[in-house]
């Protein structure tokens, strides 16, 4: 059975290293791991506060993560962005 190799590739780009894949999303103070590379931060206004949003990519397997910390949310954290 021959299987097309674009769709193999594009499978390819959507799979996470081990180490993203053990990212605890959406949970703050989680941890990242040692291969994501900080890019920019911006600031947001959430409600009344206003929190810190830091871009990150992942050395390894490409994946573009963003950590937001708000501290009045549990549940910011870790979350992909893309690719």
């Amino acid at each position: 059975m021959t299987q097309d190799p674009n769709r193999q590739n594009e499978l390819k780009k959507m799979a996470l290293c081990d180490s993203c894949a053990g990212i605890q999303r959406n949970w703050r103070k989680a941890p990242g791991h040692a291969e994501l590379v900080q890019g920019a931060n911006r600031q947001e206004r959430r409600g009344g506060a206003v929190v810190t949003i830091t871009s990150y990519r992942c050395d390894r397997c490409g994946t573009a993560w963003e950590y937001e910390n708000d501290k009045a949310n549990l549940h910011a954290g870790w979350s992909v962005v893309g690719r």
